[in-house]
């Protein structure tokens, strides 16, 4: 088939979306598809290249605790119209549809089989009460859903109740796996990882609180923060008015260079407050075989098992935190046998198995459509057959 998946971040700047719409391109036309991208642009990227197609411009807004993107062009409709009759697309695969104003446009302009992913997780959406009334037309032209998780699904559902497929982001098992650790920080004191955007959803504050109550306990360990953001200030204060020591703040770093950092971790600790829909770090820390401290909330228990590959805390609970941490860097076996749970487990959130289910979701969509004879005018492959697998 030929495909195009549409994310509204702007493509390929780093974030979750863009990270899941990559490997899904990548592995899409490993099984034959012929795919694209769709995307806005931002600052002086082309227009176009290779697989990836732009139009309109992407800026940047806060949204969900975190930093969103809206998209705008003068010239939207005829822009779509256009590269919509050029391309042909038998299928068009929408992540977070609903983000203005690229994939709404889209939406509306398509004749082919639409199918849309909900990444996004969070208590309440003003944006979502507001506007689920328009939206709902919006949302009638989906031939299928996915969510990344239940936690994703029971979110989006709340407003736009419908059939949701749950199918979980993925991991390059491989880069995590093959990675090897950096050698300045092998040196015999425990490595504590932090890798996230440093705003309050993630809980950084908390980590730095309970690792000071662990190094008050006298055991040597080392915390490396991974990540930028409005707190960084705060946390590096934080650290420098208390004389905290051992603490390493890294910015953001390359993909290479975080692979080798989660190998380097002996634990890896994920505190986030809410607002997770899935856990794509507690992956890759798997992945690289590292223990896992995390926060108790919706968007992590269908990632890692209770006291199997992470040790689980309520958020916020900053003594909780500390007392995990202590048990683990107590405990050089339960690490051991809590990494070798992990890299079990992320075999099966490897991206092959993640668009291997993606890509039968299709057929199922397809299918479904031909047997009520709905199938959309311009989708020109030919129906899948059902799987046996």
């Amino acid at each position: 088939m030929k495909i195009g998946l549409v994310t509204p971040y702007v493509y390929p700047l780093p974030g979750g979306v863009n990270e899941h719409v990559r490997f899904l391109y990548e592995n899409l036309r490993l099984r034959g598809h012929d795919v694209r991208i769709i995307s806005s642009s931002h600052g002086l990227q082309r227009s176009s290249e290779g697989d990836v197609i732009r139009i309109g411009k992407g800026f940047s807004m806060p949204s969900n605790g975190s930093m969103g993107t809206i998209t705008l062009s003068p010239r939207y409709v005829s822009q779509v119209q256009a590269m919509l009759a050029r391309e042909q697309f038998d299928l068009l695969h929408f992540h977070e549809p609903f983000v203005p104003f690229l994939s709404l446009v889209l939406l509306h302009q398509s004749k082919s089989v639409n199918v849309a992913t909900f990444h996004a997780y969070a208590g309440f959406s003003p944006a979502y009460e507001l506007g689920k009334r328009t939206l709902s037309h919006y949302a009638a032209r989906l031939h299928g859903r996915i969510a990344v998780s239940a936690a994703a699904r029971h979110f989006v559902d709340r407003f736009f109740p419908g059939d949701y497929k749950v199918i979980p982001n993925g991991v390059d098992v491989g880069r995590f796996h093959r990675a090897v650790p950096i050698a300045r920080w092998q040196d015999g004191c425990p490595n504590i990882l932090f890798v996230g955007r440093l705003e309050d959803r993630k809980g950084l504050p908390h980590l730095l609180k309970a690792f000071r109550l662990v190094r008050k306990t006298g055991v040597e360990c080392r915390l490396l923060v991974v990540g930028s953001g409005p707190q960084e200030r705060e946390a590096r204060r934080y650290v420098m008015t208390r004389g905290l020591q051992n603490v390493e703040f890294l910015g953001r770093v390359s993909d290479a260079e975080k692979a080798q950092l989660f190998k380097t971790a002996d634990i890896f600790c994920s505190p986030a407050t809410g607002r997770e829909s899935f856990g794509i770090v507690l992956l890759e820390a798997m992945a690289a075989g590292a223990p896992i401290v995390c926060s108790d909330i919706h968007g992590y228990k269908g990632v890692v098992q209770r006291g199997r590959q992470a040790l689980l805390v309520q958020p916020g609970d900053t003594k909780g935190l500390a007392s995990a941490l202590l048990e683990l860097l107590s405990d050089s076996e339960l690490r051991a046998r809590m990494g070798a749970a992990g890299l079990v487990r992320a075999e099966q959130f490897s991206w092959e198995s993640v668009t291997a289910k993606v890509d039968e979701y299709y057929g199922f969509v397809i299918r479904r459509l031909a047997a009520q004879g709905q199938l959309p005018r311009d989708f020109k492959a030919e129906v899948p057959p059902p799987s046996h697998t």
